[in-house]
Formats: structure tokens, sequence, C-alpha cells
């Protein structure tokens, strides 16, 4: 599959040009106001408010059926919902009842959608076709969004000849040629295998720093694409927003355990066993204390805050993750996080202490 930069210079400044020029001043990206979205008797989004600033990367995250899906083709416009209440802004227009067609939005869904019937060049030519863009400007706006995505000299080409990869990369210069307001993405990195995910997720990013005013909204499940793809995320459940912030913000400083745990493994410890008698946190009661696995170490026993036994190491490359079961929290593992190589040499049945630093611990809710 080709692997090859998305950031190639000139086609993007082009684009980034043309937005500029068009879109002179634009106010935010996306305003969402009290959208609710009811099927029968369910309720998939539940008052949800969103502001999305011109030229910010959002992830949408979230466990199946969350909602997070149905926000994006709410923005897109193809919501057809028994009960639907709420506004929609974007790039300073209403278009809570505009239809998707009018919207300018580039969208870019899991399954590609491409035309098996029309070449490359006639694929991403499609939306622009459909707005009567003159013949000229079409053949110069096509071939810029094909050098983006590397694709200079694939415009002939059959969409059945090109691997899934490089049909993704289709996908996304139509989507990017009508110029957008905002890009939607819908789990565009599911369907590659675990190196090109990587590299296409970096190139994603490297595309959106070139192109600093296009919006984009990418709905994933995938915590990985959050952490790196995002300038904030969104964490949803079950309709509702859980948190929203930087992946930073997510990781450090969870609201409560479920955003803990979906943005990474998270040891959730109850304040009387993570801090020492005296500590005026250690009678909390509506609290659990949050310690992250690597910012645990294994050091040997009686030298540490917490005792207990190594149950299993599992390697993982450079990492090693080890289960320690705690003397005072016997039913619930806590799990460890290290470099191989680093610090004492961890081995199951071994009796340890475990190390951390106070600033490390986090009170949230349970």
């Amino acid at each position: 599959m080709n692997t090859a930069s998305l950031a190639h210079p000139g086609a993007l400044d082009a684009v980034s040009a043309a937005r500029d020029a068009a879109h002179p001043d634009t106010p935010a990206g996306v305003d969402i106001e009290h959208l609710t979205v009811r099927f029968g008797t369910r309720t998939v989004l539940d008052d949800l408010s969103l502001t999305i600033e011109r030229g910010e990367l959002l992830t949408v995250l979230g466990r199946s059926g969350c909602g997070k899906t149905t926000l994006l083709r709410f923005i897109a416009g193809f919501i057809e919902a028994d009960g639907l209440a709420g506004t929609l802004t974007v790039a300073g227009r209403d278009l809570t009842h505009i239809p998707p067609h009018r919207r300018n939005l580039g969208l870019l869904f899991q399954s590609y959608a491409l035309f098996p019937h029309l070449s490359v060049f006639e694929n991403v030519a499609f939306g622009l076709r459909a707005r009567r863009t003159p013949a000229k400007e079409v053949a110069r706006r096509v071939a810029d969004a094909l050098k983006l995505v590397q694709l200079g000299d694939s415009g002939h080409v059959m969409p059945a000849q090109l691997s899934g990869g490089m049909q993704q990369r289709v996908a996304l210069a139509r989507a990017l040629v009508i110029e957008p307001d905002v890009l939607l993405l819908d789990e565009p990195l599911s369907a590659l295998d675990a190196n090109l995910r990587a590299s296409v997720r970096s190139e994603l990013k490297a595309l959106h720093e070139r192109l600093p005013n296009l919006t984009i909204v990418c709905v994933t499940h995938d915590q990985d694409d959050a952490l790196v793809l995002s300038d904030r995320t969104l964490l949803m459940r079950e309709g509702q927003i859980a948190q929203l912030g930087t992946p930073q913000q997510l990781y450090d400083t969870p609201n409560d355990g479920f955003v803990a745990r979906y943005l990474g493994a998270a040891n959730l410890l109850p304040p009387h066993v993570a801090f020492p008698l005296g500590d005026t946190r250690y009678t909390e009661r509506d609290r659990v204390a949050c310690l992250r696995p690597e910012s645990l170490r294994i050091v040997p026993l009686g030298e540490g805050h917490l005792h207990g036994a190594i149950t299993s190491v599992e390697w993982y490359g450079a990492v090693l993750s080890v289960s320690v079961v705690l003397d005072a929290m016997p039913n619930d593992p806590v799990l460890v996080t290290m470099q191989r190589g680093h610090g004492m040499t961890p081995e199951r049945g071994a009796r340890v202490s475990l190390l951390y630093e106070a600033d490390d611990v986090v009170l949230i809710r349970a």
C-alpha cells in the first residue's frame, strides 16, 4: 500500500489559499445548541450543546451506540428521526433545515463509497460537477487534490485497481476538492491494518497542520486516534458528553472512572489505600484515587507505599505489563507498565512494593 506522505506542499498551499479567499474572517466552525435525537422511545442524543472552533480537529470518541455517529450525521444533514430538536450553525450559516447537498461539507465514511464505474479523476470531480463548476476549474482542482494525497498520476485508474489505502486517499481527495467548511470523518482508519493505520494517522495530522483553517470532526472508537490527532477530544456516553477537552486533559485529569478507563488503563483505588493515614484525602468518601500504570514503580518489598505479590508479567516488546495483587486489595489487581530493562526485573510470585509520587494521584468520581 502507498504510505507516502499526504503533505504535498504545493497542493496543500493551493487548497489552503483557496479556502482563505473563499471564507475570510469565518466565525466558529460548528455550533450545535440543545441537540436531541430520539428514535421512538430511545434517546440517542440528549440535549447536547457543542462549539467547534474554525480550524480545530475534534475527535468524537465513545463506545458503539453512544451517539457519536448520529452526531456526525446530524452535522451532515442525514438524520431523519421521530424526535429531532436543536440548531446547527456552520461557518456562520444556519444549516438546521438546509439539505445535505447545500451544506458544503466534505464527507469521508468508513466504506469510502467510491463509484466503481468511474475513474479516480471522475470520482474526485463528482462533487464539483454537481455544483456545475467550469471544466477548467474542475481539472485544476482535481489535479491539486490528487497531488495532495500523492495520487497525481492515478487519475485514469479505476477504483478496483487500487489498494484499500489508496481508495481511502481517493475518498479523502473527493472530500477536500470542494473546499469544504468542515471535513467529516467517520471511522476513517478502521479498515486499515495496524501499521498502515499508524502511518495514515500521522499523515492526517500533518495534513491538518498544513490546512490550519480546515475544521475537522473525526468519529472514532480508537483511543490512539484521539490521543494522536486531536486538538480536543469529545468523549460521549449514552448520548451525552462525558468529558470535552484536550487529550492530555482527559488522560491526566479525567472527570470520572469511565473517562479514566476509556483513555487508557487506570488503577482506581480507595483513598484509604492510596494515601497514608493523616493525609486529608485519606478519609475521602465520594471519590476514588486514579493512578496510571506508568506512574507506578516496582521496588523491593518495604521500600514503597503499597505492598503485594506479582501475579503475571506480560511482554510487549520494549514494555512490560505487570499485574500486582495488593495486600490491601486482594480482589482487584493493580496494573504496572514499565520499560524493559529499567528498574528491578519483575518475577511472577515475587513479593514487592509499589512506589509513586503524590502528584501522580488524581481524585475523581468513581
